[in-house]
């Protein structure tokens, strides 16, 4: 089992909070939420300096990325359950376990990289296909044939960085993602407006953006383990394939990667749904999900934690305290996410200001519509932190299989469904489909809270048990 002092090492930090304590959560949260941030924050610009260059290219841009991360997602739900293993083995005190599960990431990365460039030759038929309006529709397969170009990064960069979330050394993971965002951010402007000696490519200049970052985040996490934990980890000794284990990390990782493309192809079937309402409606409802990412993606931080305090405890063997952390976790979260309903539904111009400062003659006519999509927002967004909460708790024990199960469901039958049969039989309406989604995630949330409740996560582990330690 790890020490105190060595706790203290991976969080970077000077102190050593209680184990289950407040102190100790905002020490691993806190890098973590800030990560997240600077992602959210990349998307933001990405959608404003595209809302800034066109409308057609702000309506292809969310489709067509959400597509993309949703046939990535197995790869990236699996890279991203890393972590859990790595809490889990570093918990537990074994070390050489660490690098060698980060290892069997590796190989599925390029396995999943070689997959997704091989749907390039196909990026046009597959909007076709969908039935966006035809002027869209060349920009929505710009725009995802770079990202499938792009893949092996951003599953490799998922996978590497769970070697420091996983064992608590969260300072790192933030800072990565906070240079990495500022690649992507500047490279956006430049290469979407054509500034400086970079030429104008729109909407696929966003997307090389996006890649390069994913490129830089990468190299950099490479570099950093490296350099402080080769030996220590025996990183390079344990590069071998492990047959058993790979078999292990798909039986965990792999219905979290299923989970991710259930709920996220439920989200793209929604928006491809919505676009065929027209332009005006798609990218509304792009700009409010766009809007809202600024409060939910920096709680996808949380829920990281959320993951590694709980993985760790359970390596531990103290079940009780990664229930402690789980709750603290979830009594902050829901009190952020409070904030953000207030300013949606009191204040939605301020969040707007950045998107109408510089484009009123273009997005003016969707403000109040984006305004009432903001109010069911600002409905769900308390149970959202349900989801991102107890939903990483108990897949940070090993409860993938329920979070596959109850997903499935739920997504499919609860929005896309109706949402799919409101189109058919009414020709489509856009607030009856929101009213859809706003339950669905209500439901999730009771749905997660109640699983956590029940308690069976307490008894799972997702490491080899009764294994001396390395």
């Amino acid at each position: 089992m790890a020490s105190d002092d060595e706790a203290m090492k991976r969080t970077g930090m000077w102190g050593n909070p209680p184990k289950g304590s407040v102190a100790e959560f905002l020490v691993v949260a806190m890098p973590l939420i800030i990560s997240s941030g600077s992602v959210s924050l990349m998307f933001v610009c990405d959608r404003v300096f595209l809302t800034w260059y066109s409308q057609d290219a702000l309506a292809a841009a969310m489709p067509a990325g959400l597509l993309h991360l949703t046939i990535a997602s197995i790869a990236l739900g699996v890279a991203n359950y890393t972590n859990t293993f790595v809490a889990q083995y570093e918990g537990a005190g074994r070390k050489q376990r660490v690098s060698a599960i980060l290892w069997q990431g590796n190989y599925l990365a390029v396995f999943w990289g070689i997959v997704l460039v091989g749907l390039v030759p196909w990026s046009r038929d597959i909007f076709e296909l969908i039935g966006h309006e035809a002027k869209v529709i060349p920009l929505e397969a710009e725009y995802f044939s770079v990202l499938c170009c792009g893949s092996l990064p951003i599953v490799f960069s998922a996978n590497l960085g769970c070697f420091f979330s996983g064992r608590g050394q969260t300072s790192i993971v933030m800072w990565v993602n906070v240079l990495t965002t500022l690649t992507n951010v500047g490279l956006d402007y430049c290469l979407i407006f054509g500034k400086g000696p970079f030429p104008e490519l729109g909407i696929r200049g966003a997307a090389i953006a996006t890649v390069t970052a994913s490129c830089t985040s990468t190299i950099l996490f490479a570099a950093l383990m490296t350099r402080g934990h080769l030996k220590e980890y025996d990183l390079w000794k344990n590069r071998g394939f492990d047959a058993k284990l790979m078999r292990r990390y798909l039986r965990f990782g792999f219905p979290n990667g299923m989970s991710w493309l259930v709920d996220l192809s439920a989200f793209s079937v929604f928006i491809l749904l919505v676009g065929k309402l027209g332009a005006d409606e798609l990218a509304a409802t792009n700009l409010a999900f766009n809007i809202n990412s600024l409060a939910f993606v920096p709680m996808l931080g949380v829920g990281i934690a959320v993951s590694t305090l709980v993985g760790q405890r359970i390596g531990e063997e103290q079940v009780d305290l990664a229930s402690k952390s789980t709750w603290i976790a979830f009594t902050l979260t829901g009190a952020y996410m409070i904030v953000f309903a207030v300013i949606y539904v009191a204040i939605p111009d301020l969040i707007l200001y950045p998107y109408l400062k510089f484009s009123v003659d273009k997005l003016g006519p969707l403000r109040e519509q984006v305004i009432v999509l903001l109010r069911f927002i600002a409905v769900y967004t308390f149970f959202d932190a349900m989801v991102i909460v107890f939903g990483s708790a108990i897949r940070g024990a090993g409860d993938t299989r329920f979070s596959l199960i109850f997903s499935l469901i739920s997504s499919w039958l609860i929005m896309v469904l109706p949402t799919y049969l409101f189109w058919t039989w009414y020709g489509g309406d856009l607030e009856l489909s929101w009213t859809v989604c706003t339950v669905f995630i209500i439901f999730l949330g009771i749905g997660f809270l109640v699983r956590f409740m029940g308690g069976k996560w307490k008894t799972m582990r997702v490491i080899e048990a009764n294994v001396i330690a390395e």
